[in-house]
């Protein structure tokens, strides 16, 4: 058989992406486009020369630079505030021309200066910045944006179902298997509330993230500032302006900011993915054991071919987001981080790809969230599956004889090993744990304790934690 004949795609409408993000699951991550997509990269770009150019009024840094009107302040910033489509035509239009995507921002704000007087004032636009000035500030908005504005809120959302799961099974005894085999009785509420408190704990490492910035020029050391004014105060100057863009002032730089922020965010946000691709393939065993039921959707088709299936799919597509994401953040955070002398433009093709490392984690939290939501606990098979494991309560057996030894009780010596003798490999029943309970010699009060002590009862403080630390 022959090549099929077909019709070519890569004329057909943007709908049809390439990518998984902007096309099967464009309505989970749309928020992130109007942080991280190159529109949105082009506005805040816009955003930035826009207000240096107010600055730079305000400071009066340059001899002849007037003091701008309120109106003609609020005609500046509506540059920004009124970019959209046309203005996105408009400047690939010019960058077309320019072949320089910051040049073309430069030129998109001069043309809007006449309308507002400003004219004269058009070699204000871009006034001794480099690109890179323009540019890790435009990314350093857009990043804290997208991480504040959707990732944040989307990982509180999903703790916070996660917290609702451990305090409902906060009371419920569940069998522990370390190593895969039974072990000391825990709740479900318990283990559920450990992953709520470790993802708790990254998020408000993401929190309290800095986003550094720079305008320092071409090699960082303001060489072109000080050739056009050189009693200016350059660094306050520079500093106050990125503070007022809600950033942190890196004073020392090469050509671009060391983006070691970013790193460091990006860090923190894989170790959040990470702990929650432990919390899928934990919640995804306890289902597949029949731990968990999952609510079935109406009209939901679980299997092709086996009508009764109703498939985990929620958390085996995070688990795989979650890779994805991790994937890029790390080469994100590995690669960022180092630059050739003093510029190369790795770091340029790198950051075009931010907004894909979040989409694919933002995909995932919102997979887990709708699967948490479709979970029930089976207390039944909880409970049958620890009343056959019996042989658990042999740790708290030789525990209370090495109390009572210290108490000075008789015959309470090689606790563990007569506990070993009776329990390891075999199957003990309630019978003839309460009959080698009987013939050890304790204390009245630590046998009765014993006598009436089962698995489901052998939870510590399991409960208590859950509700300590689950929300």
């Amino acid at each position: 058989m022959g090549p099929m004949t077909r019709v070519s795609l890569t004329t057909a409408e943007p709908a049809i992406a390439l990518g998984a993000l902007d096309g099967r699951y464009r309505s989970v991550v749309a928020p992130l486009v109007d942080h991280l997509s190159e529109a949105a990269l082009n506005r805040n770009r816009v955003h930035v020369e826009v207000e240096w150019f107010i600055h730079l009024c305000q400071s009066q840094v340059l001899p002849g630079l007037p003091e701008l009107s309120a109106e003609q302040v609020g005609g500046l910033r509506g540059i920004v505030e009124s970019f959209g489509p046309e203005e996105i035509a408009e400047l690939a239009a010019i960058e077309a021309e320019t072949v320089h995507d910051v040049k073309a921002v430069e030129y998109f704000i001069v043309r809007r200066l006449p309308p507002l007087g400003l004219e004269r004032l058009a070699q204000l636009v871009h006034f001794a910045c480099t690109s890179e000035d323009i540019n890790n500030l435009a990314y350093a908005v857009g990043i804290r944006d997208a991480v504040s504005q959707v990732w944040l809120p989307a990982a509180r959302q999903m703790v916070e179902q996660l917290g609702a799961l451990a305090q409902e099974a906060a009371q419920t005894p569940m069998l522990s298997r370390t190593h895969g085999q039974p072990a000391t009785p825990t709740t479900l509420g318990k283990e559920i509330a450990v992953f709520v408190h470790r993802l708790t704990r990254q998020i408000r490492r993401v929190e309290t993230q800095e986003y550094l910035g720079k305008i320092n020029g071409a090699t960082g050391t303001y060489a072109a500032h000080l050739a056009a004014a050189p009693e200016a105060d350059w660094q306050s100057v520079a500093k106050s302006f990125v503070e007022g863009l809600g950033l942190s002032f890196n004073p020392l730089t090469t050509q671009i900011e060391s983006h070691d922020y970013q790193a460091e965010l990006y860090a923190d946000i894989a170790r959040f993915n990470r702990i929650l691709h432990g919390l899928c393939v934990d919640v995804w065993s306890y289902i597949s054991i029949g731990f968990f039921r999952q609510i079935p959707v109406a009209g939901a088709t679980g299997s092709s071919t086996m009508p009764h299936k109703v498939n985990p799919i929620r958390f085996e597509n995070a688990e795989a987001n979650l890779e994805i994401s991790n994937a890029l953040l790390d080469s994100l955070g590995a690669t960022l981080v180092e630059s050739r002398w003093q510029r190369d433009l790795t770091d340029s093709s790198g950051q075009r790809n931010i907004g894909t490392a979040l989409g694919h984690s933002v995909l995932a939290l919102s997979n887990v969230t709708k699967g948490l939501r479709q979970l029930d606990v089976a207390e039944e098979v909880i409970a049958a599956d620890l009343g056959t494991n019996w042989e658990v309560l042999g740790e708290a057996i030789q525990t209370v004889m090495r109390a009572e030894a210290i108490a000075g009780t008789e015959g309470m010596a090689n606790p563990y090993e007569r506990l070993k003798n009776l329990t390891r490999g075999r199957r003990v029943d309630a019978e003839k744990l309460k009959e080698f309970v009987a013939g050890l010699g304790l204390s009245p009060e630590a046998e009765e304790r014993l006598k009436n002590l089962t698995p489901h009862q052998y939870t510590g403080l399991a409960a208590t934690l859950a509700a300590q630390h689950g929300t």
